[in-house]
């Protein structure tokens, strides 16, 4: 089974110029998220894993499911003022701008291994904002995953020094 094709092209979304790699068809399939499931538990490290980071909002869908594979705590990590509890925030910089991420405050014990999942890595801004995020509250990143990578956007460059794995890259 291809995964690639459960992506579609979007064109000029969400903005002229962009072509958007949309996920729904993937999810739409059981035995493609499956199978997506399957490669992301292969390609993990061989190591305990506490908690399972997702990103908001389409970064949950998968971050759940490695959660529960993995019997490990989910995390949101999500816009401001969406979480119900103290949290950190972080501040990355947008292509136009700014923008925010929060975690809770108590969601990481010192020293608990943590998975980073997202559904795209673009330009790599929001993954290294909750990868500061997870170290402010004492976690250690085993890895970080992505269901989609657009490498011509070179956004693994800001996750040097975190193992990075995408299972679907874009050149």
């Amino acid at each position: 089974m291809d995964l690639k094709s459960y992506v579609r092209d979007v064109a000029d979304f969400p903005k002229k110029g962009v072509s958007y790699k949309d996920i729904t068809p993937l999810l739409l399939d059981p035995e493609a998220m499956e199978l997506a499931v399957k490669l992301f538990m292969q390609n993990l490290p061989h190591t305990d894993i506490d908690k399972v980071v997702g990103i908001e909002s389409r970064g949950f869908f998968f971050a759940t499911l490695l959660a529960e594979k993995l019997r490990a705590g989910f995390i949101p990590v999500r816009k401001p003022g969406k979480l119900p509890h103290r949290t950190h925030s972080e501040n990355y910089e947008l292509e136009y701008g700014t923008d925010t991420l929060e975690i809770h405050e108590d969601a990481i014990k010192q020293g608990e291994k943590v998975l980073l999942h997202d559904d795209v890595l673009a330009t790599g801004g929001t993954a290294a904002a909750t990868c500061k995020l997870i170290e402010k509250c004492g976690g250690e990143i085993v890895q970080c995953t992505f269901l989609v990578e657009l490498g011509f956007l070179k956004g693994a460059e800001k996750l040097k020094g975190y193992e990075v794995s995408s299972l679907l890259k874009y050149t």
